[in-house]
C-alpha cells in the first residue's frame, strides 16, 4: 500500500515577490482510499495538485511531500529497502509519475497528429523504464542519455519498449471495457475535437492504463453534464475498486460525491486544510456553504 504524505507544505508563485499560496498543508492519502479536497476559489486546491506533480510555476518554501512504497505497489516488483520512501520535491515530474503519481488535468491539452493509442503506450513504456532506473539504477549497458525523452510517440519501432503493440492493444481494450468507453476513442488524436466530458473521461482512461498508486484529479467534474458525470464517476470508482488506486479528488461541488463516495473529506481555506471528516461533511457544505467553516476556524484561533 502506497501512502502520499504532505507535511507542513508552504509554497508561493515562483517569481520575484510571488504570492504565498500554501501556508502549511498537512494531508495523507493511501492506496485504495478516496479523499475529496474542497474549498472556495483561491484556497490553494489546484496549487496543491500541481505541486504534487512538480509544476515549475510554484516554489516550495517549507515542508515535504513524501511517497511511501511497499511490495505489491508495482505488481510483482520487489522494492529495495532503500527505495521505499521518496521526497517528491527531490524528483522531476516524470520521476514522480514513474513512482506512481498521476495528475488528471482540469483543462487537458489537445495534441493533433498523435493517436491516443500511441500516446498511452509510449507513456506506459516510459513510466516502466523510468521506474526501473529509479528503483534499481541505470542499466550499465545503456548508452548515456540526457535527461528527458528524445523521441516522440510517432517515432521508433512499434515493438520497442516493455509493452509491445499487441500486448498493449489487449490492455487498452480491457481498460476501455472497464470504463465502458467506445473503442473508437483509441484511434482519435489525443483530445483533438473531444468534448469537455470526453476529455475528462480520457484522463480517467490514462490513469487506468498507467495504474498509479495515487491519482490526483483536479476538478475533473467541472463542465460535465449529468450523463458524462456518471461515466467519469464510474471510472473513478473503478480506479479505486479494481486497481486499488488512491484518489485525491479536488472539487468545488458536492455533486460528484453523490456518485463517488469519499472515505475522507477535507476543507481548504487560505492555503491550509482546516477541517476534515467523512462524506457527511460534504453534505453539510452543500447546505451551509463555506462561511460557517471560516467562522468556526477563526473563532477557535
Amino acid at each position: 500500500m502506497a501512502t502520499l504524505e504532505i507535511k507542513n507544505l508552504h509554497a508561493r508563485v515562483a517569481e520575484d515577490d510571488g504570492e504565498q499560496i500554501l501556508r502549511g498543508v498537512d494531508l495523507e492519502v493511501k492506496s485504495g482510499e478516496i479523499h475529496a479536497l474542497m474549498g472556495p476559489n483561491g484556497s490553494g486546491k489546484s496549487t496543491t495538485s500541481k505541486i504534487i506533480a512538480g509544476h515549475p510555476a510554484y516554489e516550495v518554501t517549507d515542508g515535504e511531500i513524501l511517497l511511501h512504497l511497499e511490495d505489491g505497489d508495482f505488481g510483482d516488483v520487489d522494492i529495495p529497502e532503500d527505495a521505499r520512501t521518496w521526497n517528491l520535491l527531490d524528483l522531476e515530474p516524470n520521476e514522480r509519475a514513474a513512482l506512481g503519481i498521476f495528475l488528471g488535468f482540469q483543462y487537458p491539452a489537445e495534441i493533433e497528429g498523435v493517436t491516443m493509442t500511441n500516446f498511452l503506450r509510449t507513456a506506459l513504456n516510459a513510466k516502466i523504464d523510468e521506474r526501473e532506473e529509479l528503483l534499481f539504477g541505470e542499466d550499465e549497458d545503456a548508452e548515456e542519455e540526457e535527461a528527458g525523452y528524445d523521441t516522440s510517440p510517432m517515432e521508433g519501432n512499434v515493438d520497442d519498449g516493455e509493452v509491445g503493440v499487441a500486448e498493449f492493444q489487449k490492455l487498452l481494450k480491457e481498460k476501455m471495457d472497464l470504463l465502458d468507453m467506445d473503442e473508437k476513442f483509441a484511434m482519435r488524436y489525443l483530445n483533438a475535437g473531444f468534448s469537455g466530458g470526453e476529455k475528462k473521461q480520457n484522463e480517467v482512461l490514462q490513469a487506468a492504463i498507467l495504474e498509479p498508486s495515487i491519482a490526483v484529479l483536479d476538478e475533473i467534474d467541472s463542465g460535465l453534464d449529468i450523463d458524462r458525470l456518471q461515466d467519469v464517476s464510474k471510472g473513478i470508482n473503478a480506479l479505486r475498486d479494481e486497481q486499488g488506486t488512491g484518489v485525491l479528488q479536488i472539487t468545488h461541488y458536492q455533486r460528484i460525491l453523490e456518485y463517488v463516495e469519499p472515505d475522507h473529506v477535507h476543507i481548504m481555506l487560505d492555503g491550509k486544510v482546516v477541517k476534515s471528516g467523512d462524506a457527511s461533511l460534504a453534505h453539510e457544505l452543500e447546505d451551509k456553504g463555506y462561511d460557517w467553516v471560516r467562522e468556526e476556524v477563526y473563532e477557535a484561533a
